[in-house]
């Protein structure tokens, strides 16, 4: 076993080639201002681009992918536990995404439409959580007001009626701090300006209903199903009187550990933003640290401001000291696991308290797994 499987390790950008515009304030972030990286950039990724075998995946710094890594030595990378629920899988995607343009109107399919028609266990839930915006109105769109009949979401996308699209949804307005679950199915499309912190399930598995202006042909947006078959994934029920259950603002907590997510989300991803005055104990775990403000180490393990880290399980209790703010993303709750945030403060506050939500149909695979 390679020693980088015991030890925190950090990852340069990896920004695959996208279709929309952006990536100032990823470069900003990083420390490269004068760079033009790209839109995405795809942290600790074990997933390729949708057709590609390659493009898409984070290298070690001792050359090997870390897809390779993981699948040589699953249990020191991911822990018995996840393993025994997920394999050598992750589980996990993590992005920077900033978008320097509004991106389509698109959605993506449930863990029982990938499994039916893509041969997948894994969907495309996902969530973001946004660390800056620019301009004077930052946008995102979510989930259609109201209920939409079949026959009109096929109308629509056939006639590529953006402004019928576009203005069927939700719009929301966001700030830093704010957090935005998106159930698979659920129509969306972020707002330009809008830079986030994305978790979601490892696949790149998008239905884009708006394509006209952004992909070379409609061909390029149904994942080669054909948009008969692709748009059974689409989340149709209106969301505009229960927003509450995919909207949290947290930028007003600035103590210790902010539990972004409530439980439900537990079988896709977990994330917490750690405020470190001091130092904290992490509990082992499979984990993506994302460093947002400051600086310290993890571990022997130096960070800054836009330092990206991936965390093997085997490392153990890490201390994470020094004064900072990061975001740490997680796999999905292995149904063996118990619910707590994972943290034991050394010299900072507790963790923060999760916000229930209630349950709602187009969420109805969160409640389908034990725990």
């Amino acid at each position: 076993m390679s020693n980088t499987g015991s030890r925190a390790i950090e990852l340069p950008a990896n920004q695959p080639k996208q279709f929309y515009r952006g990536g100032a304030s990823i470069a900003e972030l990083r420390g490269a201002p004068e760079a033009d990286f790209g839109p995405e950039d795809w942290v600790a990724s074990t997933t390729t681009l949708f057709g590609k075998p390659d493009a898409g995946l984070s290298r070690l710094p001792d050359g090997r992918l870390l897809r390779d890594a993981v699948a040589a030595d699953p249990t020191t990378w991911l822990g018995p536990e996840h393993v025994a629920e997920f394999g050598a899988d992750t589980a996990l995607l993590v992005k920077l995404l900033d978008a320097g343009q509004r991106l389509p109107v698109h959605c993506h399919p449930s863990n029982a439409f990938a499994a039916t028609h893509l041969d997948c266990r894994h969907g495309k839930t996902e969530a973001w959580i946004v660390i800056g915006t620019k301009g004077a109105n930052p946008l995102v769109h979510i989930g259609f007001r109201d209920d939409v009949p079949e026959d009109v979401v096929t109308r629509w996308v056939a006639e590529q009626d953006t402004s019928a699209m576009l203005g069927a949804l939700n719009e929301v307005r966001v700030s830093p701090g704010d957090v935005v679950f998106v159930p698979a199915g659920v129509p969306h499309a972020i707002g330009a300006g809008v830079f986030i912190v994305e978790l979601q399930q490892p696949t790149d598995f998008s239905v884009t209903l708006e394509w006209s202006g952004f992909l070379a042909s409609p061909d390029a947006g149904h994942l080669g199903l054909g948009y008969d078959k692709a748009l059974g994934c689409v989340d149709r029920d209106g969301w505009g009187g229960r927003l509450d259950e995919l909207i949290r603002r947290t930028g007003d907590r600035s103590q210790g550990a902010v539990d972004l997510f409530a439980r439900n989300a537990d079988p896709f991803f977990r994330a917490d933003r750690l405020h470190v005055s001091g130092s904290v104990e992490l509990d082992p775990s499979f984990a993506v640290l994302v460093v947002l403000e400051g600086s310290g180490t993890l571990g022997s393990l130096e960070l800054r401001r836009g330092s990206t880290a991936v965390v093997p399980h085997a490392a153990g209790q890490e201390v994470l000291s020094g004064d900072l703010v990061a975001v740490r993303c997680r796999p999905p709750l292995p149904s063996s696991l118990g619910s707590g945030c994972g943290l034991t403060p050394v010299r900072s506050k507790g963790p923060g308290q999760a916000l229930r939500r209630r349950r709602s149909p187009a969420r109805r695979e969160l409640h389908g797994r034990g725990r």
